[in-house]
């Protein structure tokens, strides 16, 4: 489907929005706008990572934007789990935007940033679409915060959830995917911010580094949630041994002497004793008592 956002007869440039062409529409599009072959080619890769490039003699172009998806399901880790595709062919004069899914970002745009004073060319569309895209991940970012607080309330309680681990294992691939396309995305963002004092390109740098910052922040608070819940799993685990120990220090002794009492032997002291058994047992327990004191004086208990 094709869109004409803005003309000529309106305005001193033109915006046309395709959404989900099939492959020979999109060459028919190419033809009919001589858009360069290896451009299209890429237009057609849904996993391709985001790049700015001029292509042909004429030096226009091209763009691979990746949006941040609205509805990312609980185990998405992957490029296209997370993000949507969207192709920008720029000439001086015209801007032709495509994708597969539906932009409703875009009839924003239309609706109140192409009537405004302020868009004049074919770059202030593209500038404000570029701004437009990173805005997804600043919405999504906060959602991302409210995980990782609530996977901080989680990690300390008594009984944590077994798929607490594989929560912060996609949470933590959510982070670092996102933020590798933004890291991708910088030279986008470089090359239309390329003239001293321009305040709209500027804004859009602004919002990224913002972005950059955040997401580095997030990818740091998910390594360190991780490595404290192998710490604390360490602990209890170690705590666990510990109890296990200290009742087989108990144990050792006892087993030890009802081992040389439990022998057969026909000629064994102690074994005619009147009192010889609560003697044991006093033994026993004088034992036990010795080894409690000693380890709440060395605090083990």
């Amino acid at each position: 489907m094709i869109k004409t956002f803005a003309d000529k007869s309106e305005h001193p440039f033109e915006w046309l929005d395709v959404t989900d062409p099939t492959a020979d529409e999109l060459h028919e599009i190419a033809r009919k706008y001589n858009l360069h072959e290896s451009s299209v080619n890429d237009c057609l890769q849904p996993d391709h990572l985001p790049k700015y490039e001029i292509v042909g003699t004429e030096g226009d172009i091209f763009i691979i934007l990746r949006l941040h998806t609205s509805e990312v399901a609980n185990q998405a880790d992957t490029v296209r789990e997370l993000t949507d595709k969207i192709a920008i062919f720029m000439k001086e004069e015209r801007v032709i935007t495509i994708h597969k899914k539906p932009w409703p970002e875009s009839e924003k745009i239309k609706d109140e940033y192409i009537k405004s004073d302020y868009c004049k060319s074919a770059h202030h569309i593209l500038n404000e679409i570029i701004k437009t895209g990173l805005a997804t991940y600043d919405s999504h970012a906060a959602h991302l915060n409210r995980e990782i607080e609530f996977f901080e309330t989680n990690m300390f309680l008594k009984n944590r959830k077994r798929s607490l681990l594989e929560g912060l294992y996609y949470l933590k691939r959510k982070v670092d995917v996102t933020r590798r396309i933004l890291i991708l995305t910088y030279e986008i963002v470089d090359k239309i911010d390329n003239q001293p004092g321009n305040t709209y390109t500027r804004d859009t740098r602004d919002l990224y580094v913002k972005l950059h910052n955040i997401y580095d922040t997030l990818f740091e608070n998910t390594n360190h949630l991780l490595t404290i819940y192998f710490s604390l799993s360490s602990q209890r685990t170690n705590e666990i041994i510990r109890v296990l120990t200290i009742f087989s220090v108990f144990f050792m002794p006892l087993t030890f002497i009802v081992g040389i009492y439990g022998m057969n032997f026909e000629f064994m002291p102690e074994l005619k004793m009147k009192f010889g058994y609560p003697g044991v047992l006093l033994l026993m327990g004088g034992v036990t008592g010795c080894i409690y004191y000693w380890f709440k004086k060395r605090e083990w208990l």
